[in-house]
């Protein structure tokens, strides 16, 4: 049975949830995104375009890093999360037992933007792209991807390591 979770990282507009709701299904894994573990005072705090300082985040990755535990206990999943910082990534992995794959997503700022001006009905606009690109520390591990390839491709290169 498989355990693992598979945490699908980098700043918004880079596929996150279309990527990891793939590699969910394509492995036969529940899908998370960290979207939903956000109180409505960080939604709303976002949505007017401010940034979310490290005391905002950490009863949020608190919630992911507890749950990161049960899915593992069910067999695995796969997690949307930003993880901007390391420190961040840290928190999610701490007291965590069962492998964590890191899968992650980077693309120019331009698409990026292009991206967020586009999506509808989100909490996260093209206004806090810059606040993220600022304190965005790539991990040095994991599998890397360049979003300017296609989901479905991402998808499969991931699986194909894993399967």
């Amino acid at each position: 049975m498989r355990s693992e979770i598979f945490i699908i990282c980098g700043v918004s507009g880079v596929g996150k949830s279309t990527v990891g709701a793939l590699l969910a299904e394509r492995l036969g894994l529940d899908f998370h995104d960290a979207d939903d573990f956000h109180s409505p005072k960080n939604k709303a705090k976002m949505q007017s375009g401010m940034a979310l300082s490290d005391a905002d985040r950490a009863s949020w990755l608190d919630a992911m890093r507890t749950q990161m535990a049960a899915w593992s206990a069910q067999g695995g999943a796969v997690l949307a999360c930003s993880a901007l910082k390391e420190s961040y990534r840290q928190i999610l992995l701490d007291g965590h037992d069962a492998p964590v794959r890191w899968v992650v997503l980077n693309g120019e700022e331009e698409l990026l933007r292009k991206r967020l001006a586009g999506r509808e009905g989100h909490f996260v606009g093209p206004e806090m792209l810059a606040s993220q690109l600022a304190i965005w520390e790539p991990p040095h591990y994991g599998a890397h991807y360049d979003v300017m390839r296609q989901p479905t491709d991402i998808v499969a290169d991931i699986a194909a390591k894993c399967e």
